[in-house]
């Protein structure tokens, strides 16, 4: 039996390691358009992408927070690098959702290959024997270069007239999609998220999950995968995975900006940025808000774990409110990360900058639409006031 806690030790304390390496990494993997292999392998070398994944496929099975803690703290370094783990090691738990089937058809030979995703549902889907005839184009598929195979979400019609449609993410390999390059971006541009293009691909029932199926927390994959993790809803999981980059990015961001302004002085005007308050004011602000995304996301997990030890559902406001939660983060961020930028003088416009990488990743982050907090506040305040929750993503 693995030891827990020396597991989560080593990774903490190997991800603080690639901090500087990120940091150096990063201006070169923008300009390749997606990590390097090196980043990769040292991922996968440091068991970052098992975290979440079930031991009986040599994964760690640890808790939410030890994932999003160690992608929190890459993000410091590089948060095109921290999303890419957050967005990819996620399917990892996912993929222990779906019919065990699908588990041994990826990792049967290989329990260190990799999924990317596009969970928007454009998919063309055609019922047939057995399963789905699948088409469509999908955006944003992050790392997907780095990846054998792709979730891919599309509504499944109903089995029968006047059914309702069904939501489900497919689970298509790399020798039945193309990837299209075309990620030419303003920030996060090492998360090499292109297009994924499916022309007519047989998928078998078992290869599909039901986003039904991880609202209940009742999925398939559970009859095998029994520890309280994989009960945990997929909606609070995911959109979790683009956000919390944006909170280490911004206190990497703080610790640039510290480091850029303790000592510098104004060429105008002579003055010590040190004792100018609109820089202090900026900087204050930013740790607090670094400190309390993660102390609602550390919160929220701990309620969720908790209830799924004892078996027992999240209420829909709870819900609804864990979901509103997540989308502010990283709006906050780039609130804070855009202060940090304006007090720190005229050098932090160039691209090179770390501040200004950080300004725009996490801006580019913000355009993600888990990342839009007004439908979900819109949401919560009518739940809140009786009506019927309008997003079931949760």
């Amino acid at each position: 039996m693995l030891n827990q806690d020396l597991i989560r030790q080593r990774l903490s304390q190997r991800a603080r390691e690639l901090v500087p390496i990120l940091r150096e990494r990063a201006p070169h993997a923008a300009q390749l358009g997606q990590l390097s292999p090196e980043t990769i392998r040292d991922f996968q070398e440091a068991g970052f992408f098992r975290i979440l994944q079930p031991s009986r496929w040599e994964g760690y099975e640890l808790e939410p927070k030890d994932f999003f803690d160690v992608q929190m703290t890459l993000a410091e370094g590089c948060m095109s690098s921290a999303w890419v783990l957050g967005v990819v090691a996620i399917h990892n738990w996912q993929l222990a959702l779906f019919d065990d089937r699908a588990a041994q058809d990826v990792w049967g030979d290989d329990s260190s290959v990799l999924i990317s995703s596009s969970y928007m549902p454009v998919g063309k889907v055609e019922r047939v024997e057995g399963g789905f005839k699948l088409s469509g184009r999908w955006g944003f598929s992050s790392g997907s270069k780095h990846c054998e195979w792709v979730f891919l979400g599309a509504m499944v019609p109903p089995a029968e007239a006047g059914g309702a449609p069904d939501y489900r993410t497919f689970l298509v390999p790399r020798s039945d999609y193309q990837i299209l390059d075309n990620w030419n971006v303003m920030g996060l541009e090492a998360t090499g998220s292109h297009d994924i293009l499916v022309e007519n691909a047989f998928v078998p029932e078992y290869r599909t999950h039901r986003s039904l199926d991880g609202f209940m927390q009742n999925s398939p994959g559970n009859a095998v995968n029994t520890a309280p993790l994989f009960r945990l809803p997929f909606g609070q999981i995911f959109v979790r995975a683009v956000s919390s980059s944006a909170i280490g990015a911004l206190q990497g961001a703080v610790d640039q900006f510290v480091e850029h302004n303790r000592a510098r002085v104004g060429v105008n005007d002579g003055r010590k940025m040190l004792q100018d308050p609109a820089a202090q004011t900026a900087l204050a602000n930013a740790m607090v808000c670094v400190d309390e995304c993660k102390t609602v996301l550390h919160r929220n997990f701990a309620l969720m774990l908790q209830r799924a030890q004892s078996g027992e559902q999240l209420s829909m406001p709870e819900r609804v409110k864990m979901r509103y939660d997540s989308s502010l983060v990283v709006d906050k961020c780039a609130k804070a990360a855009a202060d940090l930028m304006f007090n720190s003088g005229a050098s932090t416009i160039y691209r090179s900058h770390a501040i200004n990488r950080a300004f725009r990743d996490i801006h580019t982050g913000r355009a993600h639409v888990a990342n839009n907090p007004a439908k979900y506040a819109w949401n919560l305040g009518g739940v809140s006031m009786g009506q019927d929750s309008s997003d079931f993503f949760l």
